[in-house]
């Protein structure tokens, strides 16, 4: 059974593919369209995971959709009638969900015959959340929460997992959210684009959390652990906020009220320097995100006493909360998907079909082991690796190379294949031990907005200038932005305050004071470092690459950052050569080829 899992009309639309219980392939649509947080139809990402499971659309059994624009109804109705919103806040509400609605017509554009066989089933978008981290986790039995913006006019959701079911027993609904708080103060911070909150959080150590009463002013906590907002500080409830979801970036005009200015001073806009009041204000918004989550946490907690958690929505992607989550409250162990975003709802979607489905028919089999060689979990698959997108061959790269080779070597680069790993990965790890930049291009692109070894670029974490080299040379991004150290799964109890395993970077955690020194160019102002946690079995070459380091330098840990400038990540091996050569880059590694700039 085939099933076809998607995102779309949404920012990050994406697809995949699931094939008897495995993912086959899943990507983000900007990957191809090369415009970051690309909302609308994912065609090109469906026929990506259409060719890399060697099917065509009529092929599939199911088209599974992490929206269901009839979810809640009766509560929005209910809404509607009690807060009489904007006549043309309800029609564009009602515009973008028969975009939604009018997904099979956009299917059957991509079959030559414009036919297609597959049944579609709608999945509420929280619910296709919950699916994404505790159906593709390790665990048996766990805490399922799902907090982001919106999404089928709910803002978070929470159940419990076990064995292939999942429940959903709350949710906090339209207008309250989370998400949609973190938003609107980030835009008041001066960050106005899609995806801009990792800035905020970025820049929150450099603060303190002076303005946290006037933020609980704006956040309310209930007894049963969720959270309501002072919509008096908001606009999205009554007003037309203007959102593009069709076909490019997403946008969102202002979510804050003039009685946010009113209470927080004048809002930066993004030209202007940044103040100590905004960092003071940065670091008050993670704290009042922290308080409502950790407090719906455990309140989750001592209500279901179960010690393992899976979290997913947009707000899964906060890796700051994250790593404190066994430090303030009860919970063991925790499971956040590579993509924990809108994107990774599309796996979510599929994966609740296939499990609903294999429940009601004797005839599906249970699913047997994993595309992700990852252990089955009582018939489930646990996704511990995110290499699930395109990749290119050593014949492709050569070809490449070679059709440019004059006019690299007329611009002073060297090029020159390497025969064996070992050797590749030693040379590479000589490299960055010299405080070269280097830029690592291998096998499938990675699942979700991190990079994870295999489109990345790669810098020694010793140097306490390595920021400013890479920010000079290559990313041109705001200083007060950490890097991230990839580590040796084996070493991390050496270098960190928690032994824990981060395959997806997730999770934020504190170097060991002893060890900050040694790495300065991953370790954040407050101590801390955003983990990524390095398997053999999972990626032997990056693994191989580090271990490589580690022998020379005794470091077990690189600096890890995507490879692109202001753009999605690289996907194409002509676009990791486009970055190389239009940046200051030192060398770039794709699969077995070097191409050198000489000094």
């Amino acid at each position: 059974m085939r099933i076809l899992g998607l995102n779309a009309y949404h920012g990050d639309s994406s697809a995949c593919l699931i094939d008897d219980g495995k993912i086959v392939a899943a990507v983000e649509e900007e990957r191809f369209r090369r415009v970051k947080h690309w909302a609308g139809f994912p065609s090109e990402s469906i026929r990506y995971c259409l060719t890399e499971g060697g099917v065509g659309l009529d092929d599939l059994d199911y088209v599974a959709i992490n929206s269901d624009p009839t979810a809640n109804l009766l509560r929005r109705l209910r809404f509607t009638l009690l807060n009489r919103p904007s006549p043309r806040l309800v029609f564009d509400r009602l515009r973008n969900q028969g975009r939604r609605l009018s997904m099979e017509t956009e299917l059957k554009s991509l079959s030559p015959d414009g036919q297609m066989r597959a049944r579609l089933h709608r999945v509420e978008h929280h619910l296709a959340h919950l699916a994404s981290c505790f159906l593709v986790s390790p665990f048996n039995e766990a805490v399922a929460v799902s907090v982001d913006g919106f999404g089928d006019f709910a803002s978070a959701a929470w159940g419990i997992g076990r064995d292939d079911s999942l429940s959903v027993d709350g949710r906090v609904l339209f207008p309250h959210s989370l998400g949609i708080f973190y938003q609107a103060l980030t835009q008041y911070l001066g960050f106005p684009h899609y995806g801009d909150e990792y800035k905020v959080m970025g820049l929150a150590p450099y603060g303190e959390p002076t303005h946290l009463p006037q933020m609980r002013s704006v956040v309310g906590l209930n007894a049963n652990g969720s959270f309501a907002l002072n919509l008096d500080y908001f606009r999205h409830h009554n007003e037309v906020v203007s959102f593009q979801w069709q076909g490019g970036v997403p946008e969102i005009a202002p979510l804050y009220s003039d009685k946010l200015c009113q209470l927080l001073g004048p809002p930066r806009a993004p030209t202007d320097a940044l103040e100590a009041r905004h960092r003071d204000i940065a670091r008050s918004v993670q704290a009042m995100y922290e308080e409502a989550f950790f407090h719906l946490l455990n309140t989750l907690h001592a209500r279901y006493k179960v010690d393992d958690l899976t979290l997913a929505g947009g707000c899964g992607m906060n890796s700051v909360a994250n790593g404190k989550v066994r430090r303030m409250t009860p919970f063991r162990r925790m499971y956040v998907q590579a993509a924990a975003g809108d994107a990774g709802g599309a796996i979510g979607a599929a994966i609740h079909v296939w499990h609903r489905l294999k429940r009601s028919s004797s005839i599906i089999p249970a699913s047997q082991g994993s595309a992700l060689e990852g252990d089955p979990v009582k018939g489930r698959v646990v996704m511990d690796q995110a290499y699930l997108g395109p990749q290119y061959s050593n014949e492709m790269v050569a070809q490449l190379l070679s059709e440019l080779s004059d006019d690299l070597e007329a611009k002073s680069f060297h090029v020159e294949k390497v025969n064996g790993v070992a050797e590749l990965c030693d040379r590479a790890a000589e490299a960055v031990a010299q405080g070269l930049v280097v830029g690592w291009f291998q096998g499938r692109m990675e699942w979700g907005p991190r990079a994870l070894g295999n489109r990345s670029i790669v810098c020694d974490p010793r140097r306490a200038d390595m920021k400013d080299i890479l920010n000079r040379k290559i990313k041109r991004r705001e200083s007060f932005r950490p890097f991230a150290p990839s580590i040796l799964r084996e070493h991390v109890a050496e270098w960190f305050e928690e032994d824990a395993d981060v395959p997806f970077m997730t999770q934020v955690f504190q170097v060991l004071e002893e060890k900050r020194a040694l790495i300065p160019a991953v370790t954040h102002v407050d101590g801390s470092g955003r983990l990524h946690t390095v398997h053999r079995e999972t990626n032997p070459r990056y693994h191989l690459l580090i271990e490589s380091f580690h022998r020379k330098t005794g470091v077990p840990i690189v600096l890890n950052t995507s490879f692109n400038e202001n753009e999605p990540v690289v996907c194409h091996p002509q676009e990791a050569l486009d970055c190389f050569l239009r940046t200051k880059m030192d060398w770039v590694v794709m699969e077995d080829w070097i191409v050198r700039r000489f000094q």
